[in-house]
């Protein structure tokens, strides 16, 4: 469980992950069948459905670094007041190209919230336990996103298809997410003013070199192989986000089997992503990069071999719970690299999202090329190579990041209110 000493921000953006992914965990299901019902051919509506990932791609260092400079609860509030209008745009829309231009939006949202809710959970989260905080935030969107999915379905089912309606409902959801956020997180200067004295102590207590050309060449060089890792292990694990296809041309799955397996790696991912979280915190990274590389290949095998529904299910829910068991670890990696830099902490972290988002969006289209070029073997073939190369690269980059760890850049307030570095003991030689 998330420790009682957790500050109450932390219970906000957890809150905020599970009531904004279940309005969008219903948009992700209406969404595609709104644009058929519109006139968009499969190959629109998959543009359609890329198009968020395509702008979350190209703005997320710069959005980034505009959350650092405007501070990072007035950018979270700004993007969540667009996913807001996200929702209630979509009530209104009539043609084609208003789903494309409200898409655009809420990747212009997106590409603000995750850099900055992603800085707020490192600043606000008990560094100690960083990775369990990130594993009850993930654990909470995944269950959420599940929940939102199967929601989308039973509504359009109640409502006779009013897709109309059913956005209405979702606008409601990600309302709510607004009001928790202004009045548990707090605002920048609040926060930084509460916490640079500890900072400081904490700091001081190791000598880090001064920042210069060679300490931020050394960020630099973590902070692209952390985002190389990223996209990685994104496009391993999404060479299959063709799997309803799979499980139904492939594995003669129904398509109601296909749907129950997704609310199976729910339950899951629920217990996966703390248990990770905790292993992450005690045991350190590598373990759980690990076991996201070990569930590929394994999955990849059964796919192969068992191409039935007891196969696929198997293969899926390992699929999904490594994805859950790595997020915590994931996350922790992030904030270990961003604490470096403080003062630019979103941005760093748009920039090493920009490599799982990239995967998230190669990954299918190369699947789907892998296996018209060489079918299934070709397909998992592949995936297993990839997991296998994830794996040892994984292992180099967090050995880096905790042997070479960057200058930390903290800064002390004076009486007026100016910032100034600390000054920096010399310890004798043990």
């Amino acid at each position: 469980m998330i420790k009682s000493r957790t500050s109450p921000a932390i219970y906000a953006l957890i809150a905020e992950g599970f009531l904004m992914r279940i309005a969008f965990g219903i948009i992700a299901f209406t969404l595609p069948l709104y644009g058929r019902h519109l006139g968009l051919s499969l190959a629109e509506a998959g543009l359609l459905v890329a198009l968020t990932d395509v702008v979350k791609v190209a703005l997320k260092p710069l959005m980034g670094w505009i959350s650092d400079r405007v501070g990072l609860k007035r950018a979270l509030v700004t993007a969540l007041g667009l996913r807001s209008l996200v929702s209630f745009l979509l009530t209104l829309a009539m043609a084609p190209w208003h789903l494309y231009a409200i898409r655009a939006l809420h990747g212009v949202s997106t590409s603000v919230r995750d850099p900055a809710i992603n800085a707020l959970i490192a600043e606000h989260g008990d560094e100690k336990a960083i990775a369990s905080t990130f594993a009850w935030y993930f654990t909470a969107k995944s269950l959420a996103g599940s929940l939102g999915k199967a929601a989308g379905g039973a509504l359009l089912t109640l409502t006779a298809s009013n897709f109309s309606l059913v956005f209405l409902i979702t606008w409601a959801f990600s309302s709510l997410t607004l009001p928790v956020v202004m009045l548990l997180v707090p605002g920048a200067r609040r926060k930084r003013e509460a916490s640079l004295d500890a900072e400081v102590k904490r700091d001081s207590d190791t000598a880090d070199e001064p920042e210069g050309p060679g300490g931020r060449h050394s960020l630099r060089r973590k902070v692209i192989a952390v985002s190389g890792l990223g996209f990685l292990i994104s496009v391993t694990n999404s060479l299959i986000g063709i799997y309803p296809i799979l499980a139904t041309e492939y594995a003669g799955m129904t398509e109601a089997q296909a749907g129950a397996v997704y609310l199976a790696s729910a339950v899951v991912a629920l217990v996966a992503g703390p248990v990770f979280g905790w292993l992450a915190d005690r045991f350190g990274r590598k373990p759980t990069i690990a076991a996201r590389s070990v569930a590929n290949a394994g999955s990849s095998l059964l796919y192969l071999f068992i191409p039935n529904w007891v196969g696929f299910t198997t293969g899926k829910v390992m699929d999904d719970a490594g994805r859950a068991g790595f997020r915590p670890a994931w996350g922790a990696l992030k904030a270990d690299v961003s604490r470096s830099d403080r003062s630019q902490r979103a941005r760093l972290m748009g920039i090493m999202d920009v490599g799982d988002d990239a995967g998230d969006m190669v990954g299918p289209v190369a699947g789907g090329l892998l296996w018209d070029l060489w079918g299934i073997t070709g397909l998992m073939g592949t995936r297993i190579v990839l997991a296998i190369a994830t794996e040892v690269y994984g292992v180099l980059v967090a050995w880096r990041v905790h042997k070479d760890p960057a200058p930390q850049r903290v800064l002390q307030r004076g009486r007026a209110g100016a910032e100034r570095p600390p000054p920096v003991e010399q310890h004798p030689p043990n």
